[in-house]
């Protein structure tokens, strides 16, 4: 039994604010031990479980914060960016028996701690064949297209709710309770990685490889905050300006979808100046 933990940190216990995640702060410092403890709990309980092997896919901005010599000796990790599936690499050689999405958060435009999707303000909002979608539900889409479920999603109580709407059968841990934006009620990571590991531990009785599901066209579109972000973002083949701060596209499936997303998020990254976004 092979398990991909996809591991972000904006739902890490106790990261509550920007500077909790952002690479190089003393904040992130910190943080980054708690991220890790997050991490090693799923790969206990994973292996308590009866996975055989698990790997810890890095997820968040530069994808170089889990802290490589404290991290359970039984996994492997891939750390670093420009990753062909970026968030969910690895699931792609169709041998992973279950997916963790781990301190996961909800998408632009919802309620939750430190909410976006992909960009911390930029984007606006996102919508997956018309529904609202987190980074939950954009890379849950991928992982399907290899027959690999979702078997457990960890984050704040409001990004638990959303991976009811794209992981209905997957367990859930929220480590904290959201107040706003920036604020969480928050617990110790010795009482998260307890409840992490039991949940993951469970969470192995609905690991088992899937029929692939059949790829079907999945319809993006992704509202900025700025004119001119929606301007440049279309400056992407297969990218059209439907409004002033709106872009659509369409992709034959989930793999290319993800890769078009990474592809314009990048570019409306780039398109940003000082102050004025």
């Amino acid at each position: 039994m092979k398990i991909l933990i996809s591991a972000d940190m904006e739902g890490a216990t106790g990261v509550t604010w920007p500077a909790d995640c952002e690479p190089g702060t003393e904040q992130w410092r910190r943080c980054r031990a708690m991220f890790t403890s997050d991490v090693n709990a799923a790969i206990a309980g994973l292996f308590d479980g009866g996975a055989t092997e698990v790997l810890v896919n890095e997820a968040h901005a530069t994808m170089r914060n889990l802290l490589l010599e404290e991290l359970d000796e039984r996994a492997g990790m891939i750390t670093g960016r420009h990753k062909e599936l970026s968030m969910v690499e690895g699931v792609q050689h169709g041998d992973c028996d279950g997916a963790v999405f781990l301190g996961y958060h909800c998408g632009a435009g919802e309620e939750g701690v430190l909410a976006h999707t992909y960009l911390p303000n930029a984007v606006t909002g996102v919508w997956l064949n018309g529904e609202p979608a987190s980074e939950g539900r954009l890379n849950a889409a991928v992982v399907a297209e290899y027959g690999t479920p979702v078997i457990l999603v960890t984050g704040d109580d409001r990004a638990c709710e959303d991976a009811e709407t794209y992981a209905p059968f997957a367990r859930t841990v929220a480590v904290k309770e959201y107040v706003s934006r920036y604020a969480a009620r928050c617990r110790p990571p010795a009482r998260t990685a307890e409840e992490i590991r039991l949940a993951a531990s469970k969470a192995t009785m609905l690991a088992g490889r899937l029929d692939p599901a059949e790829p079907s066209p999945k319809a993006v579109e992704i509202e900025v905050d700025a004119a001119h972000l929606a301007q440049d973002a279309a400056l992407v083949p297969g990218v059209s300006r439907i409004g002033a701060r709106r872009v659509r596209y369409t992709s034959p499936d989930a793999y290319e979808m993800i890769r078009c997303f990474k592809t314009v998020t990048t570019m409306i990254a780039r398109s940003m100046e000082k102050d004025y976004g």
